[in-house]
């Protein structure tokens, strides 16, 4: 994946900006469900001419068709700090997606972009849930799920199944930068819950997830 990453830009400050997944804040929204999950948020718009932009800050939102869980509300979170908006690692991740996706659907005019930092943290007494709406789609057109990091966990298996619930295949990202493309319309995709190797121990698995939905070029 690092070749393919690079290909329009360099991860030059990787280090720097895996070190900001210490630094989220707690998803309130989650917490009041009785679940745990730290995360930040920024959206962005694209175009094939013009490359990726940053957007004013704004609410993240889902039909409840595509999360049973959160759905129909919108969910406004801790925006993503300057400094790693900025940063060449997520420039270059970002020009990736937006060549990468471009290619497979040239003739959308403008894309609506958001990224999401998570961290899911895991205990002896409550397992980490990266997916706790369940196997889902996003209501998208195409995700990256990026691994940053994994601290201290086992499982967390992705898992891909047909829209009637058919399984096509699992994978586990276990090294940083390994990552999950996905179609989203085609597509289900859910993520095994994660615990502690060592219960004594602070246990986490921090990704990078970002959407990119077609918009109207006037949109």
């Amino acid at each position: 994946m690092r070749p393919l990453l690079e290909s329009p830009g360099d991860l030059s400050d990787w280090a720097t900006f895996a070190q900001s997944w210490d630094h989220l804040e707690p998803d309130p929204y989650l917490a009041a469900k009785g679940r745990f999950r730290r995360r930040r948020h920024a959206t962005f718009t694209a175009t094939a001419q013009n490359g990726v932009a940053l957007a004013p800050h704004q609410p993240h939102y889902q039909a409840l068709q595509y999360n049973a869980l959160q759905g129909n509300i919108q969910r406004w979170f801790e925006p993503i700090d300057p400094t790693v908006v900025a940063s060449a690692s997520l420039r270059t991740i970002l020009c990736f997606c937006n060549d990468f996706f471009g290619s497979l659907a040239p003739s959308v005019p403008r894309w609506h972009v958001e990224v999401h930092q998570f961290r899911i943290e895991a205990s002896a007494d409550a397992a980490g849930e990266p997916t706790p709406e369940g196997s889902h789609r996003d209501g998208v057109d195409f995700v990256l799920v990026l691994l940053v990091d994994r601290q201290n966990i086992a499982s967390g298996t992705t898992t891909i199944h047909t829209p009637d619930g058919k399984p096509l295949g699992e994978f586990t990202l276990t090294h940083p930068l390994d990552a999950a493309l996905i179609h989203d319309p085609r597509v289900f995709h859910g993520v095994t819950p994660v615990k502690p190797l060592v219960s004594t121990e602070p246990a986490h698995r921090d990704v990078l997830v970002v959407t990119f939905r077609a918009q109207p070029a006037s949109g």
